[in-house]
């Protein structure tokens, strides 16, 4: 491994070490991200790793690396403030929780994680349509959907109350017939598309290009991801909501500690095979589980 990634990693293994040594000297919960870097950070990109090692990934071409990655930074932050810690608070005031609410958040994220981005780097000169390449006929691409979504899947079924939260809705099998292919799909376009399209397509090609190094956009973007959750979780949070605390250290500890793992993940595989598409995939396959209960009560109740 080349020097520069060593440090990088070596960079993340500290920032995520003192994030969690700080959550459990709050107190807090430490064992959680214990788990989340043991299971996605390391066996499961590691895994991926090992899925995509005949994948060729084309090159991105980035024009302007350093004005890119400026824009893009600047774009984040106020994406992180003005969105996710105040505009999610009121688009979900404009309407009662159910369909309308659901769609208008649905068209609110596409706007601000897909249809802004790609405006700002078109108005910079750089181009869109590599990002959104699916590759879904390259080597690389297949092993890891079928593999680290069967996997993904089962371990969000055994380790998460999705199943029985899911039962209770009492949903024929009829209506789980349509539904649950549906939720995925919902689910897919809501978090998938959108995060991986902000934050792997746009933010880890861009910091890649800077750093000239894949392990460091790896990392460094890993965190990012994890605190742009930042001000949502602290803004629009309360006792009840897991990471929440008035002490925005702890939370951005949390953040970096439980969330970035997850990101390596999505990060290796976007690395390695340049596909939205797949890592788009693969982030539903987290998401839907957990969110199914609640796709069930509004659209089939």
């Amino acid at each position: 491994m080349k020097r520069s990634a060593l440090m990088f990693a070596g960079l993340y293994a500290l920032l995520w070490g003192g994030s969690t040594a700080y959550l459990a000297a709050k107190g807090a919960d430490w064992q959680f991200p214990i788990i989340s870097l043991a299971v996605f950070g390391l066996a499961l990109s590691g895994l991926a790793w090992a899925l995509t090692r005949r994948a060729r990934p084309p090159a991105i071409v980035v024009a302007r690396p350093a004005v890119e990655l400026a824009a893009v930074i600047g774009f984040l932050v106020a994406y992180a403030v003005g969105f996710l810690g105040y505009g999610m608070t009121a688009a979900r005031a404009a309407f009662p929780p159910g369909p309308a609410q659901d769609l208008l958040v649905l068209g609110l994220k596409l706007t601000v994680h897909v249809a802004l981005p790609a405006l700002l780097l078109t108005a910079l000169g750089a181009r869109v349509a590599p990002l959104l390449a699916a590759r879904a006929n390259r080597p690389g691409f297949w092993p890891p959907l079928l593999v680290l979504g069967a996997i993904l899947i089962g371990l969000l079924a055994v380790v998460s109350p999705s199943l029985k939260q899911i039962a209770a809705t009492h949903a024929s099998a009829a209506t789980l017939a349509w539904a649950a292919p549906l939720s995925f799909v919902w689910i897919a376009l809501e978090a998938g598309l959108c995060e991986e399209f902000l934050f792997r397509g746009v933010l880890q090609t861009r910091l890649a290009a800077v750093l000239r190094s894949e392990v460091g956009a790896v990392t460094l973007g890993a965190v990012i991801f994890a605190l742009a959750h930042l001000p949502g979780l602290y803004l629009r949070g309360h006792a009840g909501v897991d990471g929440w605390s008035t002490d925005p250290v702890q939370v951005a500890a949390y953040t970096i500690a439980t969330l970035s793992p997850l990101a390596l993940l999505f990060g290796t595989l976007w690395a390695r095979t340049r596909s939205l598409l797949l890592v788009v995939l693969l982030h539903a396959s987290v998401d839907v589980l957990p969110n199914m209960a609640d796709f069930l009560k509004t659209w089939a109740s």
